[in-house]
């Protein structure tokens, strides 16, 4: 009975700080620029497409068969551009089909949420749904052979079909009890799949979520917190998985003012890295200090032979200090993390110092020494927003300490790039790199593929479409 009253108690309380944003929002001030995230490169698509036997350049690997796919915020009624933040637009799947050397299709799809089904004039999908938080719009995985779009801070996974149609809002078979997160790490010696997940109206919690291979929730731990810590991403090792406590947390004045995304830099709030052992309760984890700053993103991360950590993250100085219309980092760059338990202490050791994002590497080394890490550079600089996006494509070779980069050229911007092995047995660079570059000369898209032997060298294939896709979040190779 407490459980039920209590249950009630927050939903008024929601539903009524809802009406009081949703007041203030109207009265927010009126931008006199234009929003960086719905202009230029970021202007929304506003239709749905399906196009087939895609014009090539190159060969494309026999040994690839199934889809690209990659999530990201393509708000589907136009927004409030004195509210609307980058992190909050429903979210549009795009994919690209490959088999036989072909590439069969291309199709960009909304995410059935609320948004989307009222422009479209559609019922819901079925399913349970968090709020107006029902289009994930930061990632799409395959999941024990289902495909799932999702995001963080307390919304549902939504399950979608071959053909990126949605079929359901699916909480894992309703095995899942909270909401998820938008960076599942599949421990490949295990075959779990760990996350740390939040949700935004509870401050004081987040919960560390363990998938088995079938894809159903085994188990949700919760951690204590405070001040409702926006964390993004995790990272795990054989022993442990990692929480970064960094300093940005829930804004209930950004909420009450009418914001659409509540999250802000908080002095006040003690930068730590959380050591959960894996199958431990949430009261056992180690807290360990680190200087100030933010991680959306780590790389990979592993236990040396003394009983250390190790995690390769972006590190920015601080975020959403000043903008409400996305990320304002004043400065980011790669750096090594040795974390010391015992000690007490987490040593930043800067690998690279350009600012960059979406660090990826290869995945069959999850909790393991590795070698390569890559990520996209972004503009380097004061108050640079990642509306304005860089060319290139950095390799960290972590073993020699030397990085390598790939420039596609002016006015040629890529996102966030995929390792993909030729096969399981392979060596570290025995594959493929594959992602998407948007050419503003002519407002094309290319799926890129390199031949990760060969970084700088010229893509193996690419495969053209005819119209510009806005840069979006997170993408993965799925294999039929």
């Amino acid at each position: 009975m407490a459980s039920n009253v209590e249950t009630l108690i927050r939903s008024a309380v929601v539903k009524g700080i809802g009406k009081v944003a949703d007041f203030n929002r109207k009265r927010l001030p009126r931008p006199t620029d234009a929003h960086p995230f719905l202009t230029g490169i970021h202007k929304p698509m506003t239709e749905e497409l399906t196009l087939e036997e895609l014009r090539v350049d190159g060969e494309i690997p026999a040994a690839l068969k199934g889809r690209y796919l990659r999530n990201g915020p393509n708000p589907a009624a136009a927004p409030d551009p004195a509210s609307y933040h980058w992190f909050t637009g429903a979210g549009m799947v795009h994919g690209i089909r490959i088999e036989g050397g072909k590439a069969d299709w291309y199709r960009n799809r909304w995410v059935r949420g609320t948004e989307a089904c009222e422009v479209l004039g559609e019922e819901l999908p079925p399913g349970p749904r968090e709020g107006r938080n029902d289009a994930p719009n930061t990632n799409v995985v395959g999941l024990a052979g289902r495909t799932f779009a999702i995001v963080e801070a307390g919304g549902k996974p939504v399950e979608l079909g071959y053909e990126l149609n949605t079929i359901a809002h699916n909480p894992f078979d309703g095995t899942l009890i909270g909401g998820y997160t938008a960076h599942p790490h599949e421990d490949p010696f295990t075959g779990e799949t760990h996350a740390i997940t939040y949700r935004g109206d509870e401050q004081n919690k987040v919960w560390h979520v363990v998938l088995d291979r079938q894809g159903h929730v085994i188990r949700e731990e919760a951690i204590a917190v405070s001040d409702g810590p926006s964390i993004h991403d995790c990272a795990i090792t054989g022993n442990y998985v990692l929480v970064f406590d960094l300093p940005v947390t829930f804004s209930m004045k950004m909420l009450l003012a009418g914001y659409s995304f509540p999250y802000a830099w908080n002095d006040a709030h003690q930068a730590r890295v959380g050591l959960l052992p894996r199958k431990g309760r949430g009261d056992e984890i180690i807290w360990v200090p680190v200087e100030p700053c933010y991680v959306f993103h780590p790389a990979n991360a592993y236990e040396t032979a003394d009983g250390k950590v190790i995690v390769d993250v972006v590190a920015h100085e601080t975020m959403f200090a000043s903008s409400k219309r996305g990320p304002d980092s004043e400065k980011s760059r790669m750096e090594r993390w040795t974390i010391d338990s015992a000690a007490g202490t987490t040593i930043r050791t800067v690998i690279h110092d350009h600012a960059q994002e979406f660090p990826r590497y290869d995945e069959r080394l999850t909790t393991r020494p590795y070698r390569y890490a890559y990520a996209v550079a972004i503009p380097d600089g004061p108050s640079a927003e990642w509306a304005l996006a860089d060319t290139r494509l950095f390799r960290h070779d972590l073993a020699k300490g030397t990085t390598d980069i790939h420039d596609f050229g002016p006015n040629r911007h890529p996102g966030e790039f995929v390792f993909v092995p030729r096969n399981a047995q392979g060596a570290e660079d025995d594959g493929w790199l594959v992602g998407l570059v948007v050419d503003m000369n002519d407002e094309t898209t290319d799926l890129v593929i390199l031949n990760a032997e060969d970084f700088i060298g010229s893509p193996q294939a690419v495969v053209h479409l005819p119209h510009r896709i806005p840069p979006g979040f997170h993408g993965n190779w799925v294999a039929d």
